[in-house]
């Protein structure tokens, strides 16, 4: 398969729909994004207004980073040393072959469960999602998999089981938070299930959530 190759398009788009909002107070995500995967992913087929909070979806263009230097601010608050890391226990973007690709996979399997937590995605939903996800460059392998995983049980403790290391985790996690509105009861459930498996505090997920706040233009 080539995840890396879609979700790093997924993050390009993302930097773009960033940059494009700067100076504006209210727009649609369609409009921001496109109305491509990624904006058909945080919720544009459902007219989805989100103003000012739609600066959260640059997070997803810096996501390894952000979500590093998430659980450093959350050691600080702690006063806590720093932990020893292992080859995986890195930020996306520093990953390279196998492991990137694996990584990537989890991510965007994380991004869908949450475009699906509402429980809103109909038929002809998924396969519009699918097709803007094979315009990107989606092989057959890959193009089979978004299928499966647009109709496969949300499972939480299977995308837990998945994360190789504290830093997958976190990215994880940061990913489903720009992807869902945490004022839908529905998708705030599957946040609070998916930190859960995750085995995150209720502190560092805050950190995390933050830094969709904060992500740089």
């Amino acid at each position: 398969m080539n995840a890396q190759r879609i979700l790093s398009q997924l993050m390009k788009q993302a930097g773009s729909g960033q940059r494009q909002k700067s100076g504006s107070s209210g727009f649609d995500i369609k409009s921001l994004l496109g109305g491509g995967a990624l904006g058909m992913l945080v919720g544009s087929k459902r007219g989805r207004s989100m103003g000012g909070k739609a600066i959260k979806y640059g997070a997803l263009a810096g996501l390894g980073a952000l979500a590093w230097k998430a659980w450093q601010a959350h050691q600080e608050q702690k006063s806590a040393p720093a932990e020893a890391t292992n080859a995986t226990d890195q930020p996306l973007e520093q990953l390279s072959g196998e492991r990137q690709e694996t990584r990537s996979l989890l991510i965007l399997q994380a991004m869908i469960a949450a475009a699906r937590a509402d429980g809103h995605i109909d038929a002809q939903e998924r396969a519009a999602l699918a097709e803007q996800i094979d315009a990107l460059g989606a092989d057959d392998e890959l193009h089979a998999w978004v299928e499966q995983q647009m109709s496969a049980p949300l499972d939480a403790d299977a995308i837990a089981r998945a994360a190789d290391s504290p830093q997958a985790a976190r990215e994880v996690y940061l990913a489903s938070v720009a992807i869902v509105d945490e004022q839908n009861p529905m998708e705030r459930a599957w946040l609070d299930q998916l930190a859960a498996a995750l085995k995150l505090d209720g502190d560092l997920c805050r950190t995390l959530e933050r830094q969709t706040d904060e992500s740089p233009a």
